[in-house]
């Protein structure tokens, strides 16, 4: 069933990929030895995902990212090292973690592209855990394993056309009929849905309830076609999800999580790993950065030498430590259960918007370099462009902060 490796792409095996090799310079940076909060299987995790990316993924992710085209191959990859669920329990098809490891997994991850973080991300976060946390048992065991050893993909419908920031405005419904569901509407914006085997939806019931369920990519009438003209997360593949009719077995759907409470705890799981995968970006930056600027000679030293250069380097390292610290926090009280949504969300906003500052004054130390492919630069710079409208836009995480410190909902 799984179509991983079939031709949605001309270039879908690591030895197509291989053919502009580059070398992976880059060169972990804690000004605030946060390392010394964490635990060693948390640094031993984070090794093992840089080791197989430098190894297998920073060779080839310039070349897909100019070419627009997934390395699906690499899905395999990230199942054996642990970046599918990490934080969900082993008889599941998770790792067995915390959510530490699962948050310095992401950021590695990120440190590479945005797009290989979401294809980790959507897989782990929007896709096993809604069917881990909600799915009744005998779909646990179907789907998640499989899940698990990335045999197969999944993506998560929730966004639509013209219900994106108003996931309550949602049009696709599904009707009962006997022993099944019958679901019509449309999804937009969906992380892997080309290529993936299933599909976790949220569609209103008859009652106008909120319900999620498991959709299988082969059903009649469910199809999933692909978003072209992408200039950010080229690298990661995207679609929609059109569902004409399409039977849906009962025991696929939730059983017991109605209203938008569902799909929101998704979302902040997910959230939850993009504020660390975001440092991620920020270091890879950073540390290009850092290095041109001891590298690149004017005026007889090396421009590093020169205040305005060691200013703008001094400010991405002191935003990035700060972002360390957020996460790292807030990792704690996730793994206490303690971490709330609105403060997912102010960690999932701020880290973001401190990556893509840092991506543009990179850029700026790289000088007329910092926009070609010679430099990651603006390959993370147009990524962040999406990271920072995707799970949540930073303005309506803005307005999550403001409701949860005034209790006045500003939404509408």
């Amino acid at each position: 069933m799984s179509t991983t490796t079939t031709a949605h792409h001309d270039f879908t095996t690591k030895e197509d990929f291989h053919q502009q090799a580059r070398a992976d310079r880059y060169q972990f940076h804690d000004y605030y030895l946060v390392d010394d909060l964490l635990e060693d299987y948390h640094r031993m995790a984070r090794q093992a995902v840089r080791d197989w990316v430098k190894a297998e993924v920073s060779p080839i992710i310039e070349d897909a990212a100019m070419r627009g085209k997934c390395p699906t191959h690499l899905f395999k990859g990230l199942a054996e090292v642990g970046a599918f669920g990490p934080s969900l329990p082993v008889a599941y098809g998770g790792g067995g973690m915390d959510e530490i490891a699962y948050g310095v997994i992401m950021q590695e991850l990120e440190r590479c592209d945005s797009g290989l973080r979401s294809m980790a991300s959507v897989q782990g976060s929007l896709v096993m855990y809604p069917i881990y946390k909600y799915a009744n048992e005998e779909t646990k065991q179907k789907y998640l394993p499989k899940l698990g050893s990335g045999d197969f993909i999944g993506c998560f419908g929730l966004t639509e056309p013209d219900a994106g920031s108003n996931p309550g405005g949602m049009l696709t419904t599904i009707v009962e009929d006997g022993d099944a569901y019958i679901l019509n509407g449309a999804k937009m914006w969906i992380t892997n849905s080309p290529i993936a085997d299933l599909a976790v939806v949220w569609a209103k019931d008859e009652e106008g309830k909120v319900r999620g369920m498991v959709v299988d990519a082969d059903s009649p009438g469910f199809s999933a076609p692909e978003i072209h003209g992408k200039w950010s997360l080229r690298a990661s593949i995207t679609g929609e999800l059109v569902f004409e009719n399409v039977r849906v077995p009962k025991e696929n759907v939730f059983p017991d999580i109605r209203g938008l409470r569902g799909p929101l705890s998704c979302l902040s799981k997910a959230r939850y790993g993009i504020a660390w995968g975001a440092i991620g970006a920020a270091l890879d930056c950073y540390d290009s950065a850092l290095r041109y600027s001891l590298e690149r000679e004017q005026f007889g030293k090396p421009i590093g030498g020169f205040q305005l250069q060691q200013k703008k380097l001094a400010e991405m390292i002191t935003e990035i430590t700060k972002a360390q610290l957020l996460a790292w926090r807030l990792g704690t009280l996730a793994n206490r259960g303690e971490a709330t949504p609105a403060q997912i969300s102010m960690a999932k906003r701020n880290n973001v918007h401190m990556a893509l500052e840092v991506a543009r004054e990179a850029r700026q130390v790289h000088g007329g370099m910092g926009i070609t492919n010679e430099y990651p630069i603006m390959r993370h710079l147009m990524n962040l462009e999406t990271v920072l409208t995707y799970e949540g836009t930073h303005d309506v995480h803005l307005l999550i902060t403001g409701h949860d410190i005034t209790g006045i909902n500003a939404f509408g």
